[in-house]
């Protein structure tokens, strides 16, 4: 392998430092008959201008969002990433520090944590935060854990206006923890029914803000409703509508958890993502994920630190408050500079700009014939669920490769054939938009 650096010496003094003769010697303790011998059957070795033109061929295979017209969401969302954001996590000090285990002598990326905790807290308007979890679903499963853990019960309540990928993460937790799961269900509206029962045995309540079909739940009454019964209330909210709506702590409500995707990070078919996790200051000591805190060194200059380490690689086992050890915190350094980035009258005004363009785009398709809104009286964000003529995946497959369209929602639940998930982001244009109401007409009137 001409690329390894390592001279036939340096092989020759590595060996001779652990004791063997032979690199054959380092797998003297697997048999001989179970060995593989030969060469691989791997294609030969290309020069770099070959390499290169090969990868863009296979690259070319894909359709992404930059060759087509994007209105899918259900979680990941086509927004604008700012320069400024590559340009600052691409330095070698932040894109090698996935994990400080060392944390204090990585002073620079825990500074970067502890304002990304700051400026969550300030989206969310909750207490403390940590920095932060895998994603979306993973964040509202540790919150169900920490509601568990404080109350003692062992029942959960989750919406089915949750994204189904967060609530089959939540029953796989639970499932684990042997706790109940019960889920709430919609009523014609696409929202959360509020006349569902509540036992007094209810360790939380689990609901979406937008919910998973893009309508916006009544925050203030689920909230009262989970507290009424000595429950935790714990929403997933999406940030950018945070931009925009009453922050969820003003509502009371004890723990906001959600999908950091939005916040300047790419599409990436899927990941890496973000989780970012707030609470009350109250439940501090069973918060997940790494927490860094603020403090002065011995000569009295600014430093960070982390702290209230009770996590499982500083603690036995069965005293940790997560079983994550890790995560992506490069991710929360992306939205660490985004959020600086475009600051508060920036997120205000991508989160105008999405529910303007989603409100004009969801009017539009309701001029077609056939075409209605899902939920006509519900209140949505960037998200909204229509009911076509003909099934979503035929109207799906046709607008391809110009338009990616939606998503079906008859992959997640029977019965809605005809219901397709559009997310309107503030990158699509008023042209994209009509372009696109076109192209549904002439699909919806085939036969």
């Amino acid at each position: 392998m001409s690329y390894l650096p390592h001279t036939d010496a340096d092989r020759a003094r590595m060996l001779r430092a652990i004791g063997v003769e032979s690199i054959e010697d380092l797998f003297s303790e697997i048999p001989e008959e179970v060995r593989f011998r030969g060469l691989l059957n791997l294609p030969k070795g290309m020069d770099e201008i070959a390499l290169r033109a090969h990868a863009q061929r296979l690259a070319a295979k894909n359709l992404d969002a930059s060759r087509a017209v994007c209105f899918l969401g259900a979680g990941i969302y086509d927004h604008f990433s700012p320069a400024v954001i590559e340009a600052i996590i691409s330095r070698g000090e932040f894109l090698t520090a996935y994990t400080p285990y060392q944390p204090e002598v990585s002073q620079g990326i825990l500074q970067a944590m502890f304002e990304y905790q700051t400026m969550i807290c300030q989206l969310t308007g909750m207490e403390v935060s940590n920095a932060s979890m895998y994603d979306g679903a993973t964040a509202l499963a540790e919150a169900a854990l920490m509601a568990w853990h404080h109350t003692g019960r062992t029942r959960i309540v989750i919406s089915q206006s949750v994204h189904p990928h967060y609530r089959h993460v939540v029953r796989t937790y639970a499932e684990a923890a042997d706790l109940q799961v019960e889920e709430i269900p919609c009523g014609e509206d696409g929202v959360t029914r509020l006349d569902a029962p509540i036992t007094e045995d209810v360790a939380c309540v689990l609901w979406q803000n937008p919910n998973f079909f893009g309508n916006l739940e009544p925050m203030a009454e689920v909230t009262a409703r989970a507290q009424g019964r000595g429950a935790l209330a714990v929403v997933a909210m999406d940030p950018i509508a945070l931009g925009i709506l009453k922050p969820p702590g003003e509502h009371g409500v004890d723990v906001v958890v959600g999908e950091g995707q939005p916040l300047g990070l790419a599409m990436g078919f899927g990941g890496p993502l973000l989780g970012f996790y707030a609470c009350r200051e109250e439940y501090v000591r069973r918060l997940p994920g790494r927490i860094v805190g603020e403090t002065v060194d011995v000569e009295g200059r600014r430093g960070f630190v982390m702290t209230l380490r009770t996590r499982e690689q500083d603690i036995r086992r069965e005293r940790a408050t997560s079983n994550i050890c890790t995560n992506e915190a490069l991710m929360a350094l992306s939205a660490a500079v985004y959020l600086s980035a475009l600051g508060k009258q920036g997120v205000r005004q991508v989160a105008n700009l999405c529910v303007q363009k989603a409100h004009y785009l969801a009017r539009r398709l309701s001029e077609l014939p056939g075409v209605q809104l899902a939920s006509p009286r519900a209140r949505f964000f960037k998200e909204f669920v229509v009911n076509l003529p003909r099934p979503a995946e035929e109207v799906v497959r046709d607008l391809l490769p110009d338009y990616l369209a939606g998503l079906p929602l008859s992959r997640y639940e029977s019965g809605r054939e005809h219901q397709l998930l559009i997310a309107v982001t503030e990158k699509r244009t008023r042209q994209e938009m009509d372009d696109f109401v076109q192209a549904m007409r002439g699909v919806l009137s085939r036969q």
